[in-house]
């Protein structure tokens, strides 16, 4: 993927002729939390219901969980969102995935995944999870399986849109912003760097300073 943007204002492009499509294509940031904190906490009173865990395994089934997902980005963003295949169609596809972000990264309406994508992504991982874990423990997992996604959506709006301060949040903004306009081929970690050093794509040191986003 090249490391070129189109824009860096909060300008998009059409991507469907259908209205309707292109209108699903397009979500405020704010449209995740009505939609995954009522499923979150309808998955935590579903656990509690379906089983008496004792309070220790109930954490360490949501920050299993937490952990689950922050893998999960990762490889989705890796793997997935960068593979670019060969032909047209497949070039097309790509770019409605996720090149269409990279062209116009302040994008304010393209940042938070469609929720016609995420549920129907949800559906299956829950589908595969409850296939390993099992019905006692599913519910607590995947709420924090969900949990680490909202707060991935959130951040990655907050990176390209709000002012940070904090070192934390400056250094999780840096992280991204490298990877938009230093080498889309390093830092897929948004919400967090961990897997990033951990599978070894994380920036060289010398390129850790702080990136001075386009205007």
């Amino acid at each position: 993927m090249s490391k070129n943007y189109v824009s860096n204002k909060d300008e998009t492009v059409r991507l469907f002729k259908n209205d309707l499509l292109e209108s699903l294509s397009k979500v405020h940031w704010s449209v995740p939390l009505y939609i995954y904190i009522p499923i979150i906490s309808l998955l935590i009173y579903k656990g509690f219901t379906a089983s008496e865990l004792p309070v220790y395994q109930i954490a360490l089934l949501v920050i299993y969980g937490i952990i689950i997902w922050t893998l999960t980005e990762y490889l989705l963003h890796r793997f997935v969102f960068h593979y670019q295949p060969k032909g047209k169609l497949g070039q097309r596809i790509h770019f409605l995935f996720h090149g269409v972000h990279h062209a116009y990264p302040k994008d304010s309406k393209r940042l938070v995944m469609p929720p016609a994508v995420s549920l129907i992504l949800s559906i299956l991982f829950f589908l595969l999870f409850r296939k390993i874990l099992g019905h006692y423990y599913i519910y607590f997992f995947f709420a924090g399986f969900l949990a680490g996604y909202l707060f991935y959506d959130i951040t990655h709006y907050a990176i390209h849109h709000f002012n940070m301060h904090n070192k934390f949040w400056l250094y999780i903004k840096n992280h991204h912003s490298k990877h938009h306009y230093q080498n889309p081929e390093l830092g897929f970690g948004v919400s967090q760097p961990v897997w990033d050093f951990i599978l070894g794509t994380k920036f060289p040191e010398k390129e850790n300073g702080s990136v001075n986003q386009p205007e």
